[in-house]
């Protein structure tokens, strides 16, 4: 009789637990990404405050998208009346889609057509120098990349070269056929320019044309065939950075008005020394840090990747964090491999009762 009173309030407890897990395993909420009233997608691109299509929807004109009809049936998502935007990121990257520099020669070697495209953005906008590479394809080729930011100016560039197509391997931009190099750092402005050595004369039955490009890294791998079948009205994805206004948190924080982390649960970050600053939730947080109350509490407990409750405890959500009291009989903190352990029964009070 003893036993059984024991035992009975802890399977009770145990069938508690696992209502409350299974509870627990409901779809969590999403959140809005754009001001109230505000239009959150063009096409399949999801538009985040502080950027906006139409007036009253973004932080100021520098993130003004504008969402425009196309010959296709996919409105096309243009940043500054400039470029195509694939993917606005609130970790603060946008993918854009950016044309590439051609250099292509006749048999003779008479120029045929030469394209150097350039990019301008405003400076809360700057090329990832680490999320982008600088690449050039061809065997006689001269590439050069140059940037502006920061009252500053950029050039870098390489020199791929061959003799045979065949000296040409898959996969490897070192120089032989394809080179690559980093692209300047803190650049809003950038242009791509190509030159030839030889005009192609002693490569041109393999290769006419030379090409050149920032690109998103892990979104080109070269091989030999880019020596004939890439064309100058190719467009390639880049990465830019992108920040709120210049200057430093504790500069921005001193005006309230201005002031884009002013939302609950959100606090003020600086990514890039002297490049502005961005938002960002607070840990246990997850949402638009730019909006008022964009800052949701994450639920641990309804993925368990994001708790370490062991067994016999059960995950306890709370704002910003979560707990893990172990069921009874058991004690500890909950968390980890031995986060509960057995309490020690006595048993000479079981055979007395």
């Amino acid at each position: 009789m003893g036993f059984n009173r024991l035992i009975l309030p802890m399977l009770l407890h145990l069938v508690i637990a696992l209502m409350l897990s299974s509870a627990s395993t409901l779809t969590s909420p999403t959140f809005s990404i754009a001001r109230p009233g505000c239009q959150d997608h063009c096409g399949n691109v999801s538009i985040p405050f502080p950027f906006g299509i139409t007036e009253g929807c973004y932080l100021n004109e520098q993130f003004f998208i504008n969402c425009t009809n196309s010959s296709t049936s996919v409105p096309q998502t243009v940043l500054q009346n400039a470029v195509d935007v694939t993917e606005i990121s609130l970790e603060g990257q946008v993918h854009l889609m950016q044309d590439i520099a051609s250099d292509c020669y006749n048999k003779n070697g008479s120029l045929l057509n030469k394209k150097s495209p350039w990019i301008e953005l405003s400076d809360r906008f700057t090329f990832s120098s680490t999320a982008n590479k600088f690449i050039a394809v061809g065997c006689d080729a001269l590439a050069i990349v140059k940037g502006f930011g920061q009252n500053r100016s950029y050039a870098t560039g390489c020199i791929p070269s061959c003799d045979y197509k065949e000296d040409v391997i898959d996969g490897s931009c070192s120089g032989i056929g394809c080179c690559r190099t980093d692209t300047p750092p803190g650049a809003w402005n950038i242009n791509v320019s190509l030159t030839s050595l030889n005009n192609h004369t002693k490569v041109w039955d393999f290769n006419p044309c030379s090409y050149a490009f920032v690109v998103e890294e892990k979104a080109f791998n070269f091989s030999a065939s880019n020596l004939t079948n890439l064309s100058d009205d190719l467009s390639l994805p880049v990465v830019v950075d992108w920040t709120i206004e210049e200057g430093s948190c504790e500069v921005a924080q001193r005006n309230t008005t201005s002031y884009a982390c002013s939302g609950k649960n959100s606090h003020c970050y600086e990514p890039f020394k002297g490049l502005g600053y961005r938002c960002s939730c607070d840990q246990g947080y997850e949402g638009n840090p730019y909006l008022p109350d964009g800052c949701q509490d994450i639920n641990e407990c309804q993925d368990p990747t994001l708790h370490n409750c062991t067994k016999n405890s059960v995950c306890h959500n709370t704002l910003g964090n979560y707990t893990c009291p172990c069921l009874k009989g058991y004690h500890g903190d909950g968390r980890g491999g031995d986060g509960c352990s057995p309490d020690q029964i006595n048993w000479s009070m079981i055979v007395s009762g």
